[in-house]
């Protein structure tokens, strides 16, 4: 079955945006939110990234005139009907995601596959109780999805591999290079990789080592220079091989954190509700000025990188 009509389910942060890619590639796009002014600004983002796609050059002029025909709002799941695929973004809960699966099921085909964007629940448990489980898999994005190259398809223990071979097949007609993630471990590929490095981050402060300043200077200057370029392993062939950091981690590995509790510094933060930029605390303190200066300046960060991954990596090579 030839996709041409994608269903989002939840128009947040994460959903917007996956409609606004979903549209730059030509696709129909039916968006479910449940409150007006979730629609509303999810129109008025959709509208932004168009425009922003055009400006650097991603995307054609006529986009910006052709993408409101393609898309239409829907206040109820059912409106999902005649959808050929179906993304979910909504709530990071199992029990909002069960709830809004089953409405989905009772609108679409059984041969439509449905993803979930979620950064770390387990697929497998959101295929119980599904009719049609193997029709279920993990497609976690990342923001700004209209941008990045960035994309997990994680496998569930009942997703079937047409499945697999579908939303894979889709991520790669959306621009990206999508990651198949085949165990369904919490938190995939990227984000166990973002909390091993989150957790010694901060294990390093409570300890003396460094303040966050530095530490996040150090990162960007060191991690964020290679990271942008290859992946550990291949770094670790470029500057010196697996004999050379076989015998460094002998040293480093006993003295990383292990902790399992979460580090009274994050604790008071969680208690204080730091949503970082969103509300202007996190970490650092934000103005309002100082929040939008540090999000637009992550996405021309974006734009670049993904200028210099076209330049080395073009996806149509392997």
């Amino acid at each position: 079955m030839e996709i041409h009509t994608v269903g989002v389910a939840g128009l947040g942060h994460l959903g917007r945006g996956i409609a606004a890619c979903l549209l730059a590639h030509g696709f129909r796009v039916i968006g479910h939110a449940r409150r007006p002014e979730t629609r509303a600004a999810a129109r008025e983002h959709i509208g932004r990234a168009v425009s922003e796609l055009i400006q650097h050059g991603a995307a054609p002029q006529e986009l910006a005139s052709q993408w409101p025909g393609r898309y239409e709002e829907a206040e109820g799941l059912e409106a999902l009907a005649p959808c050929q695929f179906v993304v979910e973004s909504v709530a990071e809960d199992p029990a909002v995601k069960e709830e809004v699966f089953q409405a989905i099921e009772g609108a679409v085909g059984a041969d439509v596959p449905l993803a979930s964007n979620t950064s770390s629940i387990p697929i497998s448990l959101l295929q119980r109780g599904r009719r049609h489980p193997e029709r279920l898999a993990g497609m976690h994005w990342a923001e700004p999805a209209h941008v990045t190259r960035f994309l997990e398809v994680i496998c569930g223990e009942a997703t079937s591999e047409e499945t697999i071979r579908r939303t894979m097949a889709l991520g790669r007609r959306l621009g990206k290079e999508p990651a198949l993630v085949r165990k369904d471990v919490p938190g995939f590929i990227v984000n166990r990789l973002g909390y091993a490095l989150y957790r010694e981050a901060l294990h390093l402060v409570e300890s003396g080592v460094a303040d966050m300043e530095t530490i996040d200077r150090a990162c960007r200057n060191a991690l964020g220079l290679w990271a942008t370029y290859c992946g550990p392993f291949r770094w670790i062939d470029l500057t010196g091989g697996p004999a050379l950091y076989g015998r460094a981690q002998k040293r480093v590995w006993p003295t990383l954190s292990s902790a399992a509790e979460i580090p009274e510094m994050l604790e008071k933060l969680i208690a204080a509700d730091a949503r970082g930029t969103a509300n202007g605390r996190g970490f650092y303190q934000y103005t309002e000025a100082e929040a939008k200066r540090w999000e637009e300046g992550y996405r021309q960060h974006a734009w670049a990188v993904c200028r210099m991954l076209d330049r080395y990596y073009p996806l149509d090579e392997p």
